[in-house]
């Protein structure tokens, strides 16, 4: 929780196959989630046509996906060249409601060809849903404080947060807490094209 898109470069990573899943190669990365992509296409050398990252267990919408590992393992798939979906749920779940949605959202994907319209996809999953709605990121979905809990020793505590705009359905943040399934198209890249637009000449 909370790795964003970092990547460890600063000690040696153990990777080793597990046997995890009967008939399914699974592979051990004791680092990052991005780094978890980069070693499937960067070490192994793959090309795959899909990157799943999830479900992952604590929602991530709004402008708090930024810090969420799980996001940031498709956008590393997507830096590399990669489609991706990043999956999540609210932190309170055992995944069987969500597990029982996954057929209807790849059914979604494929019937409205989302992949051919963009490369990577947020989804949150609710436990009870009423449907699924394509969205935007919305505004934060949690606030933080600061705690001291031992003299120099501090714990970030954070509390969920209404979106600046409760009633706007497009916003995941809103269409999540409401109960839909969020689907959230991304893109890796942070330049503001309008802004460049306008000063690239200057």
């Amino acid at each position: 929780s909370g790795k964003s898109h970092a990547i460890d470069f600063t000690r040696p990573i153990e990777i080793k196959e597990v046997d995890e899943i009967p008939g399914v190669r699974t592979v051990y990365v004791d680092s990052t989630p991005a780094d978890c992509v980069r070693y499937a296409i960067l070490g192994e050398g793959e090309k795959y046509d899909l990157v799943l990252s999830g479900i992952n267990r604590g929602v991530n919408m709004g402008v708090d996906l930024v810090y969420s590992g799980t996001c940031g393992a498709i956008f590393e798939a997507g830096r590399l060249g990669h489609k991706g979906i990043a999956f999540s749920a609210y932190y309170d779940t055992n995944f069987e409601a969500e597990a029982k949605e996954l057929d209807s959202i790849w059914s979604f994907i494929e019937k409205n060809d989302l992949l051919a319209e963009n490369d990577l996809y947020n989804i949150n999953i609710p436990k009870a849903s009423k449907g699924i709605k394509v969205t935007k990121q919305g505004s934060a979905y949690f606030s933080d404080e600061f705690v001291r809990v031992d003299g120099d020793i501090f714990e970030q505590r954070g509390h969920k947060i209404e979106d600046v705009c409760p009633e706007d359905m497009s916003r995941d943040t809103v269409a999540t807490e409401a109960g839909y399934i969020t689907i959230t198209p991304l893109m890796t890249t942070r330049t503001n094209m309008d802004a460049f637009e306008k000063l690239k000449n200057l």
